[in-house]
């Protein structure tokens, strides 16, 4: 495989901005692909999968030899602590924003809402997605990554400003 180091970074300054969880969880809500994270043998693991924003917890569909799925039912009702995030970064001039939700993932157990899952998110892969889970936001912490508006102006050629 070969790496293009041709690209360059865009010109001008950057600046992150914190958004409020409200914001966040507007834009999560608003692209339908993310990572969660969870532990598996005490090490940090990371998956992409696809999600819905169901009334403020993101909601994604697993299988019954998904680790989350194993991790989520050994948690006894307590759930399993991971983390979410989804972002949407321009890849030419680095814009954007970037979301990350920690809380408590649960297995969803009710067969009506298993249902509506079903018919809300169609999995990706060519696979039997019999359950889902559900993570209800504790921590919220979102960015938006913006052009720098306050970086001072050069002067002009005449001394006008």
């Amino acid at each position: 495989m070969t790496v293009d180091h041709t690209r360059t970074l865009p010109s001008g300054p950057r600046q992150s901005v914190e958004l409020d969880r409200d914001e966040a969880l507007r834009l999560l809500g608003s692209v339908s692909f993310g990572r969660i994270v969870f532990t598996r043998h005490a090490l940090p693991t990371v998956r992409p999968v696809n999600h819905v924003l169901d009334d403020g917890d993101v909601v994604i569909r697993t299988h019954e030899g998904a680790a989350l799925t194993s991790r989520a039912h050994e948690a006894d009702g307590s759930g399993v602590v991971v983390a979410y995030q989804a972002d949407a970064i321009d890849p030419d001039t680095h814009l954007g924003w970037s979301v990350v939700v920690t809380g408590y993932a649960h297995l969803v157990t009710d067969q009506e809402e298993l249902a509506r899952y079903r018919d809300l998110l169609v999995p990706w892969v060519q696979r039997t997605m019999n359950y889902a889970v559900r993570i209800h936001p504790d921590l919220v912490n979102g960015i938006l990554l913006t052009a720098d508006d306050r970086a001072p102006v050069a002067d002009s050629p005449t001394g006008d400003a």
